[in-house]
């Protein structure tokens, strides 16, 4: 009788209905809510002042003539028209391409260069932190320095090619080595930091992957070429986003080395934008040209996303 009563009483228990546990939490979660919201108040209103009100206002004004002396006139899509049909755009645009080009095909080269020796070598901090240097100091310190180090007159590179017999180089005033200059300068501040993003990526790869790797004979080049970037391919594809957009923003070393010059061959997209909005004063035209790179920017980022298959890993 006591074994029926205990058998019993188990089955009754086993179907009376569970305690419903969610609700306690759903209240919790609610009364986070006000909390987060607080949290995340400042980087909103942050964000909505400079980045989305700037943002719309320069697409409204993108549609009107405007040059601060006077209030915005609508003229719909006139400053597009004049965009199509303008030489300086389409020609700072190139320039602006061939920077990128070189820039961000030197940069992940080398980057990634550094990032691998580190992970497979040493991972010492002394080493990051003299990587990092150059990218915490100011760009515009950074192209004054190499903008002396560079005069042709002056310059110590210059000195240094004429001691072992070469002829001078006017790096930033001759219309072949320009941009490549100002390329190659913008790689030795940022290479570092491009290195530390990659190497992080490069952490993440399990060590076991290697190891099994070296035990079937697979040499390092082998290794770099099956395992490390294919791997690494999530995050390359940050990297390349983040230099991309980055490097087509390039203003500062222009403005302090070679403003556009000689004869245009330096006259970025950005450059050109101060120039006509604030030496001009044509903000409707430049604000234009904001939108027009704003398209560009966003479907670049995309087709790369789409193109490198950013979500895709084969760590699974």
């Amino acid at each position: 009788m006591t074994v029926m009563s205990a058998i019993t009483e188990r089955q009754h228990g086993a179907s009376a209905p569970r305690r419903d546990t969610s609700v306690p939490r759903r209240r919790r979660r609610a009364g986070d809510l006000p909390v987060a919201l607080v949290f995340l108040l400042p980087a909103a209103v942050g964000f909505g002042v400079f980045y989305l009100w700037p943002t719309l206002r320069t697409m409204y004004l993108s549609f009107t003539d405007y040059s601060l002396l006077a209030p915005p006139e609508w003229v719909g899509a006139e400053n597009y028209r004049r965009l199509f049909q303008d030489p300086l755009f389409w020609n700072s645009l190139r320039v602006t391409v061939e920077y990128v080009v070189i820039n961000i095909g030197v940069q992940t080269v080398v980057a990634l260069g550094l990032a691998v020796l580190m992970h497979r070598l040493t991972r010492s901090g002394l080493i990051r932190g003299v990587l990092l240097l150059p990218y915490l100091v100011a760009n515009v310190v950074v192209a004054l320095i190499w903008y002396t180090m560079l005069d042709a007159q002056l310059g110590i590179v210059n000195r240094a090619l004429e001691w072992v017999g070469l002829d001078p180089v006017a790096f930033f005033g001759e219309t072949a080595t320009a941009i490549p200059t100002i390329a190659l300068v913008n790689v030795w501040r940022h290479m570092g930091y491009t290195a530390l993003l990659i190497f992080a990526g490069l952490q993440a790869i399990p060590r076991t992957v290697y190891e099994a790797a070296a035990t079937d004979g697979a040499s390092e080049p082998t290794m770099f070429r099956r395992i490390t970037l294919p791997l690494l391919r999530p995050t390359l594809v940050l990297v390349l986003v983040l230099t991309v957009i980055g490097s087509f923003q390039i203003f500062d070393t222009v403005a302090v080395t070679t403003k556009g010059g000689p004869v245009n061959a330096t006259r970025v997209i950005y450059y050109y934008i101060y120039e006509l909005a604030f030496q001009r004063f044509d903000f409707g035209y430049a604000a234009a040209i904001c939108v027009a790179l704003f398209a560009i920017l966003a479907g670049l980022a995309l087709m790369q996303l789409k193109m490198l298959r950013a979500g895709d890993t084969d760590l699974d």
